[in-house]
């Protein structure tokens, strides 16, 4: 009786470690299967690109130059979206919260490492709740006034506003974006006031700085370099360490006189947190490939931009660099969301 019973005990045992193992070996499968059929079958419907700022500004421009060589290699349409305000935080709260399914994407800017340091309550964390795909280009920021004012060059700004402080005013594209960092740093280095006029994006604070509504602006090229040419706005300086080829003429901010101001405006594309690695590295690929385009080169050009296309990984690095370098300056300068 005693040897059936310890038979049946380590029969029960045995054929318990057998269904054991064998629900292991099938997760796994399933898992394994899971990825290969979502990498196989996506992407099964038109893809969304949100643009954190209004149309006719850098973000747009670069979002669209992917927009439409991505297409014909994902084989289907991709739309932009456009969720401007609270300095582009609005746009990335929605991404971060929209399926991880790879569906919708998020035109990340530098702006974002700026915000996650200027606003205490966002609902979302830049870096845990995005997956990096690659960053697109990189446009240079221009110091430009109106050309109807009397300011040929940056000693004569300086002058200006040290003499009337508060009075001139810049243009940014909302309170804790790239523009208004270096407005920030620019008046801590040269011991000026000037009075800073949020906006929720570039289109609208060209307008204005066109019709005399404000003076200057430190906005990118996209926006500003057309305006340039025309005659109607006036460059003092790039803020760039070396001269840009879209301006050689023109000094760089250091050149004039302000060193120590090294922000580099770039936009890039990420997916919410939990996107399927397949999904993500199929998306990589896919931009990279978009990016050697002769179209989208010249695109990029038109635009003022460079393109960059670098890892995932390093992506993330330059994001979790920006975030800790951005957090002294804004301290110092005491940079806060309205």
């Amino acid at each position: 009786m005693h040897l059936y019973a310890a038979f049946s005990r380590r029969f029960i045992r045995g054929v318990a470690a057998k269904m054991i193992v064998t629900l292991c070996l099938l997760t796994c499968i399933a898992l394994v299967s899971n990825a290969s059929f979502a990498q196989s079958s996506w992407p099964g419907k038109p893809i969304t690109i949100i643009v954190p700022f209004p149309p006719g500004g850098a973000t747009d421009a670069l979002a669209r130059a992917v927009a439409s060589r991505l297409a014909p290699i994902l084989g289907q349409p991709v739309i932009i979206d456009y969720k401007p305000g609270a300095g582009a935080t609005l746009g990335a709260t929605i991404a971060a919260k929209a399926p991880a399914d790879g569906y919708t994407l998020l035109m990340g800017a530098v702006h974002h490492t700026i915000a996650a340091n200027v606003y205490k309550n966002l609902s979302y964390d830049f870096q845990k709740d995005f997956v990096p795909i690659t960053i697109v280009g990189v446009v240079p920021n221009i110091l430009v006034v109106n050309s109807n004012k009397s300011i040929y060059n940056v000693k004569e700004l300086v002058a200006q506003a040290k003499s009337e402080p508060n009075k001139l005013s810049y243009g940014s594209n909302g309170n804790g974006t790239a523009q208004h960092l270096i407005a920030t740093q620019f008046q801590m280095l040269t011991g000026t006031t000037l009075l800073h006029v949020p906006y929720k994006g570039s289109a609208p604070l060209t307008t204005d700085l066109l019709g005399g509504q404000i003076d200057m602006s430190f906005d990118a090229s996209t926006s500003t370099l057309p305006h340039i040419k025309a005659g109607k706005l006036r460059a003092l300086a790039v803020i760039t360490p070396k001269r840009s080829n879209l301006l050689p003429q023109v000094p760089t901010l250091a050149e004039a006189g302000v060193p120590g101001i090294t922000i580099t405006t770039w936009f890039g594309l990420l997916a919410p947190a939990g996107t399927p690695k397949p999904i993500a590295n199929l998306l990589h690929n896919a931009v990279i490939k978009a990016m050697q385009s002769p179209e989208f080169k010249a695109q990029l050009e038109d635009a003022g931009a460079e393109p960059v296309g670098n890892t995932q990984e390093e992506m993330a690095k330059q994001i979790s660099d920006e975030i800790e370098k951005f957090a002294t300056i804004i301290r110092i300068g005491k940079i806060t969301a309205n």
